[in-house]
């Protein structure tokens, strides 16, 4: 039941990522591009999703567990570390250059070309290496 309600919202969050338009890194880039023709679409979006997860947060953490689980898995560390600052410095970097992200570059492949397959393949391959690298503690 669990993978079922897991792929359900893959489907859901990758149907409102298609449907927002933010499979298409040019939206991405036109947010980002505050100088020239900038797209406020994206915050729009971000606002909005924020909005709900905040509802759903508030909502989840007043029943004691989840329905498919044991308990909630929330993250018990609170502070900025140099792990956290460096790796979203590099996201950060390679969504401004690329204007993909992991989700929307995954719910693109069904209809994007190469440079969508091979922004993925690399993506792929860069959380191997991460896994690689040793984290302080």
């Amino acid at each position: 039941m669990q993978l079922f309600f897991a792929l359900l919202s893959g489907l859901l969050i990758s149907a409102g990522i298609a449907v927002s338009k933010m499979i298409d890194p040019q939206k991405v880039l036109g947010f980002l591009d505050l100088t020239g023709n900038w797209d406020p679409s994206l915050a729009l979006v971000m606002a909005a999703a924020l909005v709900v997860y905040t509802i759903g947060y508030k909502l989840s953490l007043k029943k004691g567990a989840p329905l498919l689980s044991t308990g909630f898995a929330l993250p018990s560390k609170q502070q900025l570390d140099r792990s956290l600052l460096i790796g979203a410095a590099i996201f950060g970097v390679g969504w401004g250059l690329a204007g993909y992200c992991p989700g929307p570059a995954i719910a693109a492949l069904p209809a994007a070309g190469s440079g969508t397959a091979g922004f993925v393949a690399m993506m792929i391959i860069g959380w191997f290496i991460a896994g690689k690298v040793p984290l302080k503690k």
